[in-house]
């Protein structure tokens, strides 16, 4: 009798995880792996403060504040789920910044660019959800924010915000619309992850540039486990470098910005005092803004440059090859012979001092944008907080033009690396 071609149980399984190999690549850490954990607990914790949420606005820090006296489990799942918001975007910037620096954007990693930038869109609109309903006293003017946001895209044309923001207030109505509005925006977002995983992996199957060349290693004992310790070790540098910087504890929670008064602690956190850090760059942006109009403008233009990378970079590459060729040959027709200048822009240099230079300025301006305080402790100078405009503009010119990460002597290709 002839044998199944597929019989699914626990011994082929394990079998085949066992056995499984994946290409090789060199990598740091798994960011996207990670995630994809920090993800999975949030579903988990998310559960079970479903459980217990109640549709009023005041009676919610109540209610946390009692779990928290009487040391019920309730408030460890709030502190883990809201931890693990942080760790979440954390890792999603890292994976961000080491794609960019990689220049993980080509034609071929298309779609997997696409999916993950739809998918850090939707991220956003599941956190702000779920900060609203942390009712805190930033709650209310992150919603307030949103709801003229939208009001401004409609063109202040009726009322197309009451149906998710009602009357703009904390109120039952709204706790229970955006309630539901995390819940199925979560799971979304879930559901977008795995299909970012799924176009990644098969979009570098379809690579123009595979050499035929298969070098593979267990995935377990040699990918899995190295990358995991090289993460874990990349993490302690960065906790035994913020430990040294930050000697105060308590500038370290969030807790003081939210409970106490800031002006006791001497050594406040720029970048995670607040339990919306996340969403302070977009906020700094609106106010630079002279006009409200402008800051809507800008933030819908940071995304659409962030989902079209792979298109920006394509035809500018194209344009920089025909540019370069155009001038060479103009000038050395008898000398330089067109192959020789194909196999010359082939060539890998994994180390351009340009290329290097300007990713540097980028990150600093990154930076720059992400210590805007609601305070005013950091943004509020008189005249304007130039470096502040400068930085966003940079930014923006940095993934809207590829100018800054390319010479006419250097060209940085991505380096040969899987993920």
């Amino acid at each position: 009798m002839q044998q199944s071609y597929a019989v699914i149980s626990v011994k082929n399984t394990h079998n085949y995880f066992a056995t499984l190999d994946v290409s090789f690549h060199n990598t740091q850490s798994l960011f996207g792996f990670f995630t994809f954990l920090i993800i999975a607990n949030q579903l988990m914790s998310g559960i079970m403060l479903s459980f217990s949420l109640i549709p009023e606005s005041m009676i919610i820090p109540l209610v946390r504040d009692e779990e928290d006296l009487e040391d019920l489990y309730t408030d460890d799942f709030f502190w883990l789920h809201e931890r693990g918001v942080d760790l979440v975007f954390i890792f999603v910037f890292l994976h961000l910044f080491r794609k960019l620096y990689l220049h993980v954007i080509d034609n071929e990693q298309e779609y997997a660019w696409k999916s993950g930038a739809f998918t850090f869109l939707i991220l956003q609109v599941v956190v702000f959800f779920g900060l609203v309903l942390c009712c805190t006293h930033l709650s209310e003017i992150t919603l307030t924010i949103a709801a003229n946001a939208l009001h401004t895209f409609f063109l202040f044309k009726g009322k197309p915000y009451w149906w998710v923001f009602t009357d703009r207030l904390l109120n039952t109505d709204t706790i229970v619309r955006l309630a539901y509005g995390h819940y199925v925006s979560a799971f979304f977002l879930t559901f977008l992850g795995v299909v970012h995983g799924l176009d990644m992996h098969y979009d570098w199957k379809d690579e123009s540039s595979a050499d035929n060349v298969v070098q593979e290693l267990n995935w377990w004992d040699e990918a899995l486990v190295n990358e995991v310790s090289r993460s874990c070790e990349n993490l302690f540098y960065f906790w035994l470098i913020s430990t040294l910087i930050y000697t105060e504890p308590e500038a370290l929670s969030y807790e003081i910005f939210m409970w106490g008064d800031v002006g006791m602690s001497s050594d406040v956190r720029f970048y995670g005092v607040a339990p919306h850090w996340y969403f302070r760059p977009y906020m700094s942006w609106l106010i630079i803004c002279p006009f409200h109009r402008i800051g809507i403008i800008g933030l819908i233009y940071f995304f659409v440059i962030i989902y079209f990378q792979p298109n920006i970079i394509g035809f500018q590459e194209l344009y920089w090859y025909t540019s370069l060729k155009s001038f060479i040959f103009k000038f050395s027709k008898k000398f330089i012979d067109e192959a020789v200048l194909i196999k010359w822009q082939k060539l890998l240099i994994e180390f351009c001092i340009v290329y290097i230079f300007w990713y540097t300025i980028f990150l600093v301006c990154i930076g720059c944008s992400l210590s805007f305080l609601p305070y005013g402790r950091f943004y509020n100078r008189l005249g304007g907080n130039i470096s502040m405009f400068i930085s966003f503009m940079f930014i923006f010119s940095y993934l809207g033009l590829i100018y800054f990460r390319y010479s006419l002597l250097l060209k940085n290709f991505r380096l040969n690396i899987v993920n």
